[in-house]
């Protein structure tokens, strides 16, 4: 672990531990920005890991032609990595959440009552949920669907589900892609800089 001075929130177990994701649809710049994030809080001396996006190992169909066991596959490797993560490092960023994750399983399978109360206690334990803005259709990726009405289909899915259940979520703005990284530094109430050290300081 670090010997960084920063005071982060206190987890279940009394813990200083921060965990944040960043959500929303698919080719929205999710991965890039878990990737600048967590380069920041290295600069500030924290141990980081990210949680990537288990999606793209599941070895069921996703994208439009996903399946209940695909989706609960999903959703339940999400939370081990998380769950694992947390246990090692004092910060976890994740790219996606369960909000979004089941959103996907709502988009082809609809509402599942019996996962819903699993996901609505799971987002209580993330510090803060980062909403990615569509900003421009999909590029094949290899992975991921390129289909824009898809793309916006997820995205409205997401919304009704973080409004249905209560999600307190912080949007970035769609006019300050160039700002998202320094902005949820802000919102986590951590340093957009490292701390300087004076080397030309003088002892008394």
């Amino acid at each position: 672990m670090s010997a960084s001075s920063i005071l982060l929130p206190l987890d279940a177990l009394g813990r200083h531990r921060l965990k944040v994701a960043f959500v929303g649809t698919h080719g929205v710049g999710k991965t890039t920005l878990c990737f600048d994030l967590a380069a920041q809080l290295k600069r500030l001396d924290l141990g980081v890991d990210i949680v990537k996006e288990v999606a793209r190992r599941c070895p069921l169909p996703i994208n439009e032609e996903t399946t209940f066991d695909a989706q609960a596959w999903i959703l339940h490797t999400q939370i081990a990595e998380e769950l694992a993560a947390c246990a090692q490092y004092e910060v976890v960023v994740c790219d996606r959440s369960v909000l979004d994750n089941y959103a996907y399983l709502v988009a082809r399978l609809g509402r599942r009552p019996e996962l819903e109360p699993l996901v609505r206690e799971w987002v209580r334990g993330y510090h803060a949920l980062f909403k990615v803005p569509v900003l421009g259709a999909p590029t094949f990726d290899g992975k991921r669907a390129v289909s824009p009405g898809f793309q916006q289909e997820i995205d409205h899915i997401i919304d009704d589900l973080v409004n249905d259940l209560s999600v307190p979520v912080i949007h970035l703005d769609p006019n300050d892609r160039d700002g998202w990284t320094v902005h949820a530094l802000q919102r986590l109430g951590l340093p957009t800089q490292p701390p300087q050290i004076d080397l030309f300081a003088t002892r008394d």
